[in-house]
């Protein structure tokens, strides 16, 4: 597997002299957008990009065997550098394949349903790369050659780099492939962001051999973690509340309702300090998770697949809005393919709701007299008092363990299956009895 990763290199003392590379190059995307559209027959034929390449230079680039050409590219853009009107012909081929496509859909809809037609493709807020050569040269760990355009010609300028992000990638990066940087302003300021490659292999253990770490991602503590066996085994439990970086949260969350309670409209230094802290949430989070599954040598990391749209309600709607559930498995997931560990994601209907022993739903907060005005416990039907969160990370872990197991069966063998274990029919309604009950009928046919 191929894992692809950016880090931004800050460039020092120059500010606006990259502005006129930038809009050259935005206007020879837009040259090639019209070329592209106005020649789309011809280019609908080619069955690669080398091709397509190929095909715009031979309608725009003049040569001693092409003297005279239908777009003329180089009276507009004198001297401009080869491979960044090859990107630019890339850039153009595939935003007109998007219109052309955006284009179809359009016109098979009902005329009385659908909008206006798609718009006509610009080239927008793009930045180009620097290839290594022709554009990008490196003189030293703290020191590059940029060919841009100043002056009224394409020429090479000497830029210098920031000594602490260079020092990061040596010391996170030396083992990556380094890939040709991006030209980036964000801000005032001009970056080059370096791409870097590296193939891992995941882990590919048989489905019985398996170890997990389900995780239940929760809004008043930060995550719950079970460790899990294919046979239903619970080898290990963690939590994580982080209880000083929530309080830090509501007092700036608190701060910002009462500033617009009291109709202030320009509260953005108390939303840009919760938004510190919530991202420091988040990465302790991940942290976190990661480090308790290499700790028990896990495979897989199980999450609930969440769909964070729509509209919240609720006294908890601002930390519902602020909960960085996605960045935080966006995150995990980056760690863990580094690590050779696999990602996974379950349906989450019911996983806090279902009791795990299989004894149906349960009571929380308000619903029952023995958790009220506590959410993270709930009630069985039995009595039994549990944590709610980790009763839903039992549940997780047996939904993906349920799954892996009968995907690898055959059709007639599955069937057999489901009729001994009918709660495994629907994923939204197993829980942890389910994969304990399927294990026993595989046991007993074996």
């Amino acid at each position: 597997m191929k894992i692809m990763s950016t880090y931004s290199v800050k460039i020092k003392e120059y500010n606006h002299i990259f502005k006129d590379t930038i809009r050259l190059y935005r206007r020879a995307v837009d040259f090639y957008i019209d070329v592209i559209l106005n020649e789309w027959d011809s280019f609908l034929l080619c069955p690669n990009h080398n091709k397509v390449v190929s095909l715009a230079e031979s309608y725009s680039v003049t040569s001693k065997k092409r003297p005279v050409v239908k777009y003329d590219f180089g009276m507009d853009f004198y001297k401009f550098p080869s491979y960044l009107r090859r990107a630019a012909i890339a850039e153009g081929y595939g935003k007109v394949c998007s219109y052309k496509s955006n284009l179809k859909n359009w016109e098979i809809l009902d005329p009385r349903q659908r909008g206006e037609a798609p718009s006509l493709p610009k080239s927008g807020y793009i930045y180009p790369a620097m290839y290594k050569g022709n554009t990008f040269n490196r003189l030293d760990d703290l020191h590059a050659k940029l060919k841009v355009f100043y002056n009224n010609t394409w020429d090479w300028i000497t830029v210098a780099l920031r000594k602490t992000d260079v020092d990061y990638i040596r010391k996170h990066c030396f083992l990556r492939k380094e890939c040709v940087p991006t030209l980036q302003k964000r801000g005032k300021q001009w970056f080059l962001d370096f791409a870097f490659e590296e193939k891992v292999k995941l882990s590919d253990t048989d489905i019985f051999d398996q170890t997990i770490l389900s995780v239940d991602l929760g809004i008043n503590n930060a995550c719950t973690c079970s460790v899990m066996r294919a046979d239903g085994t619970v080898l290990g439990r963690r939590f994580l509340r982080l209880p000083r970086e929530y309080d830090s949260l509501k007092r700036k969350t608190d701060r910002i309702k009462m500033a617009q309670r009291h109709g202030s409209q320009k509260v953005s230094k108390p939303w840009r300090l919760a938004r510190g802290v919530n991202d420091d949430i988040a990465v302790k989070t991940a942290k976190f998770i990661v480090d308790t599954a290499v700790e028990y040598k896990a495979d897989t990391i199980v999450f609930e697949h969440l769909d964070l749209n729509g509209r919240k309600r609720g006294s908890k709607k601002m930390r519902l809005h602020m909960w960085k559930a996605r960045y935080v498995q966006s995150m995990v997931t980056d760690k863990a393919h580094r690590l050779g560990m696999r990602i996974s994601r379950v349906n989450a209907w019911g996983t806090s709701r279902l009791a795990f022993d299989g004894s149906g739903k349960v009571l929380r907060g308000k619903e029952s007299s023995k958790t009220k005005g506590n959410y993270s416990l709930c009630e069985f039907s039995t009595g039994k008092i549990y944590n709610c969160d980790l009763n839903a990370t039992y549940n997780i872990g047996a939904r993906y363990f349920i799954r892996e197991i009968i995907k690898t069966f055959s059709a007639t063998k599955r069937q057999r299956l489901l009729a001994k274990v009918p709660e495994a029919v629907y994923r939204s309604t197993c829980t942890l009895s389910t994969l304990i009950s399927l294990d026993a009928e595989l046991h007993a046919e074996a």
